[in-house]
């Protein structure tokens, strides 16, 4: 077979494949190029690709992964009949530099029976795809602000790492790529270590587990480690994702300190405070002041509510209380009537707010017992009233005073008040100026019985049962006190 025939019939197998053929002589000229060569290169005929060595280098530039120059050219490796694999360069054409291809080359290099190169091949694949998905995957990868780092699995050195674990640990990058991932031991403290280390050497995926890295300035850090299979162009890699728990582990610190000053607040306040569940209020924690006040100990109130203790004398009270609670989340300061353990009723002013404990809303009702000061002004309200029995010798600003002590907040003419006949008020400016029934009938020349008719009459109007009563009515709409000008005997 001759060597024409020869050359022919290997085009003819090699016209076909995917992969791109290149056939260059060692005088350095370039004889044929199959179709994938040529789509390679986005050129249409050998002649747009170049006849020569000489002509390809002047067509195309070339840079390597890092967008460098090579020192040598693939092709021209070739031709000195070097053998080369897997050299992976970016090819653009010199008349339209935004026209690029990225191919990984290898050499075919053929001798005859003297050991003379016969057939020089340059084989061509397009990576262009593939290259791409790892610049994304690097970008990813690098922009991940969750802490990763990729472990060959052919040495478990540590081939990428990005800014997150940098950040996280301290670590230099260069203090990390190349180390195995014992040297920067990623497994550090794992819950489940041999689990962990088993399945990486079977590059399985490692589950999520607690681990304590050492750092390069001799701390630790607490994190949650998992492993993940993957591979790097065609080598079997395993990506280790982390995530922080120092965050964490400062929130729980916190909200746990914060509790137990909760605690011991809600423990030591002399006013009996009660804490409940905010769905039922079913009480789950009691203070030392409300068994000293209600005399109900935790054994009597854990896990029941208001309404199962029978902690309020009055339903209405109850009610009024939880349906604030429920409708706004907030009371402040209603009074309520509460039981006592003997039965004892107990003035209270009651107020509670929702809040959330933990994961759980809670409502905090505070119990604040007023029975001694209810007692107080009540005595109080029932001395002032005897006093005003008879305000004859009582000062005009003295009985204001008590007016105002007696019923606070009543200032001027009250809105609906009766109106009242020239009578009515003629009865009314005398009691208001001190004088007793005798005194009035002496003044209107009136016996003390028609006097006491008149009274009574005023008494239902007004719907009051009291002298000071009527005395109050008329200090707050507009009846002088203390006033004793004479008035008009007629009717």
């Amino acid at each position: 077979m001759t060597e024409g025939v020869e050359r022919s019939d290997l085009r003819q197998i090699i016209a076909g494949l995917s992969e791109g053929v290149i056939l260059v002589e060692p005088d350095e000229r370039i004889t044929w190029a199959n179709a994938a060569a040529l789509a390679m290169h986005g050129a249409g005929s050998l002649d747009e690709l170049g006849r020569s060595v000489a002509d390809y280098r002047a067509r195309y530039t070339l840079r390597d992964r890092n967008h460098r120059a090579p020192e040598r050219d693939p092709i021209e490796r070739v031709v000195a009949g070097e053998t080369i694999r897997d050299v992976v360069v970016e090819v653009r054409r010199a008349d339209d530099p935004e026209t690029g291809f990225v191919q990984s080359l290898r050499s075919l290099v053929a001798t005859d029976r003297a050991g003379r190169p016969s057939c020089l091949a340059l084989i061509l694949k397009d990576v262009s795809g593939e290259v791409e998905a790892e610049e994304r995957f690097e970008k990813t990868f690098n922009a991940n602000p969750a802490p990763a780092v990729i472990c060959r699995l052919s040495d478990l050195r540590h081939v990428k790492v990005n800014a997150g674990f940098l950040k996280m640990t301290g670590y230099a990058r260069e203090a990390v790529i190349g180390r195995s991932v014992y040297e920067v031991d990623v497994l550090a403290g794992a819950q489940n270590r041999d689990l962990a280390i088993q399945r990486l050497n079977e590059g399985a995926t490692i589950p999520q587990m607690e681990a304590c890295l050492d750092l390069p300035d001799g701390s630790t850090r607490f994190v949650i480690v998992a492993g993940q299979p993957i591979e790097l162009g065609d080598e079997p890699c395993m990506l280790f994702s982390f995530a922080d728990l120092e965050l964490r582990r400062k929130a729980e610190t916190a909200l746990r300190r914060s509790e137990e000053r909760f605690a011991k607040a809600f423990r030591l306040t002399p006013v009996p405070t009660v804490l409940a569940r905010a769905s039922d209020l079913a009480v789950t924690a009691i203070n030392e002041a409300f068994t000293r006040v209600f005399g109900l100990g935790e054994d009597r109130v854990i896990g029941r509510s208001p309404a199962e203790i029978g902690l309020f004398a009055s339903e209405a009270d109850r009610l009024r209380v939880e349906e604030a609670i429920r409708r706004s989340g907030f009371v402040q300061g209603l009074d309520a009537c509460l039981r006592h353990e003997s039965g004892a009723a107990l003035d209270c002013l009651v107020s509670a707010e929702r809040i959330e404990i933990g994961e759980e809303a809670c409502a905090l009702l505070v119990l604040q017992d007023n029975t001694e000061r209810k007692a107080t002004e009540r005595e109080l309200f029932e001395a002032i009233e005897t006093v005003m029995a008879d305000t004859s010798w009582f000062s005009r600003g003295l009985i204001e005073k008590l007016a105002s002590l007696r019923r606070p907040g009543r200032d001027g003419q009250q809105d609906g008040a009766p109106k009242l006949t020239a009578r009515e008020r003629q009865m009314l400016s005398l009691i208001c100026a001190g004088l007793d029934d005798g005194a009035i009938a002496r003044r209107l020349g009136r016996s003390r019985n028609t006097v006491r008719n008149h009274a009574a009459a005023l008494y239902r109007k007004l719907g009051v049962h009291k002298r000071t009563e009527v005395i109050l009515w008329g200090c707050d709409n507009g009846f002088p006190l203390g006033s004793t000008a004479t008035q008009s005997s007629s009717y």
